[in-house]
């Protein structure tokens, strides 16, 4: 008898050294909040001037990104707030002020030490480029205007603006294009290293009317097989197979290069469950419902392990009411997932495995 419940004690004493932390409902609701949302929240603090001064000194993307999560995060309980506030508090605590004012410290150092011109060339080795004006004020600019700005352009002179713009702008601007010339673009942005000063002078003179800027005297690094597989990745599905299919037949091997590094909906099943998950916060139900359909297994497991019972059992169940879908159907809609994932993974929200992609 006393072997008995000295038994169940351990038992019992194993079941509570197993059981997980308990974590509010405020700690939950804190934790899935994205990097975003909680700089929005610090941004609503900061007043009106102050957040107009930060703000000034974003990208345009994440103003945009800013911008929507302000309003999101308008209606937070006081709680949640105060939670967002500390943990800002605390990381502040863990920075130092080496960084401020870096960049124009060691230029003044450098000046002073070797003197202007000898300081411009080891400064350009070692700091990265400034953005000109113009290129600057091509990131506002939305994808329309920018390509009835340009169609009339050469295809090298396109190719060097379409690199240096986000990918998924620079995908939505190559359908402003003629399509004639979609193909050489892809294959000269794939082609690009470096662009000397002339060339840059001259994409700067297209733009003189709207913005002056003086180019600076060293190459830029740009475009490259990289950069026109991201473009890629964010263009429909038919602008895609028509750009791939030029491509292919101007130079295979550089076709092949560039598909090698697109983005295929079989690297979902590679990515991990944690970045899985906060892809499918902003995956529609009936993009997962067609774009499963045609998904393989190690692909279709890799989603439907990281939902929930009950949200994978309804998902299962639609998809075996709907009837038969079409195959174009069943490809846009990875490709609107992929473009979802692509995105997130540029926002640093996600870590995507393969198509390029090294981690260590």
């Amino acid at each position: 008898m006393a072997k008995k419940e000295e038994k169940e004690q351990k038992k019992k004493g194993k079941n509570v050294a197993e059981e997980k932390p308990v974590i509010s409902p405020l700690q939950a609701q804190f934790n899935v909040m994205s990097g975003t949302e909680k700089a929005a929240v610090i941004m609503l603090l900061l007043g009106e001037q102050q957040a107009a001064d930060v703000i000034r000194f974003m990208a345009p993307r994440e103003v945009n990104a800013l911008g929507s999560a302000m309003v999101s995060v308008a209606d937070l309980s006081q709680d949640l707030v105060n939670l967002v506030l500390d943990d800002f508090v605390s990381t502040l605590k863990t920075q130092t002020n080496l960084g401020l004012g870096t960049p124009n410290y060691v230029q003044n150092v450098f000046k002073r030490a070797l003197g202007d011109e000898k300081a411009a060339t080891v400064l350009g080795k070692i700091m990265p480029p400034a953005s000109s004006k113009g290129l600057e004020i091509l990131q506002w600019m939305d994808a329309k205007s920018i390509g009835e700005m340009i169609n009339e352009e050469h295809p090298q002179v396109i190719a060097i603006i379409l690199s240096v713009l986000e990918h998924d702008i620079a995908a939505e601007v190559l359908e402003y294009v003629s399509e004639a010339k979609r193909s050489e673009i892809i294959k000269r942005v794939a082609s690009l290293d470096s662009v000397q000063p002339s060339a840059m002078a001259e994409l700067e003179g297209i733009m003189a009317k709207q913005f002056t800027n003086n180019t600076s005297s060293k190459a830029s690094s740009i475009g490259g097989v990289e950069t026109a597989a991201k473009i890629m990745n964010f263009a429909k599905v038919d602008v895609e197979s028509g750009v791939m299919s030029g491509v292919t037949k101007m130079d295979k091997e550089l076709a092949t290069q560039i598909q090698d590094r697109m983005l295929t909906f079989e690297n979902m099943a590679d990515i991990d469950n944690r970045s899985m998950q906060r892809l499918l916060r902003d995956v529609e139900n009936d993009l997962l419902l067609s774009g499963l359909r045609g998904a393989d297994e190690a692909t279709k497991d890799k989603f439907l392990s990281n939902m929930s019972e009950r949200a994978r059992d309804l998902l299962l169940d639609d998809m075996e009411a709907k009837g038969p879908i079409r195959v174009s159907e069943v490809e846009a809609a990875q490709k609107a997932i992929m473009q979802i994932a692509r995105k997130l993974s540029d926002d640093g929200e996600i870590m995507l495995a393969g198509a390029g992609e090294a981690f260590v």
